[in-house]
C-alpha cells in the first residue's frame, strides 16, 4: 500500500486505527504499537478498551509540519 496524500488523509474520519496511520506516517504499524506502548508516539492517541485509535488531526498536523 502506498502512503496516502496529505489531501486524502485529511479526509480520514475523526479517527483512523495504528495500520492506517502508521502508512501515512511511511512506518510499519509494529514500529508505531512500539512508540505507543513505550509514550514516544509522534502522533495523539485514543486508547479503546484492548486496542489504539490515532487522532487523524494530530496526524494531519504532524505531516503538515515534516
Amino acid at each position: 500500500m502506498s502512503a496516502p496524500t496529505l489531501d486524502e488523509v485529511k479526509s480520514w474520519p475523526a479517527t483512523v486505527g495504528v495500520p492506517q496511520a502508521a502508512t501515512a506516517l511511511g512506518c510499519s504499524k509494529s514500529q508505531l504499537y512500539e512508540l505507543i506502548k513505550r509514550g514516544e508516539s509522534p502522533v495523539k492517541i485514543l486508547p479503546l478498551g484492548r486496542r489504539y485509535v490515532v487522532i487523524t488531526r494530530s496526524l494531519v498536523r504532524l505531516l503538515e509540519d515534516a
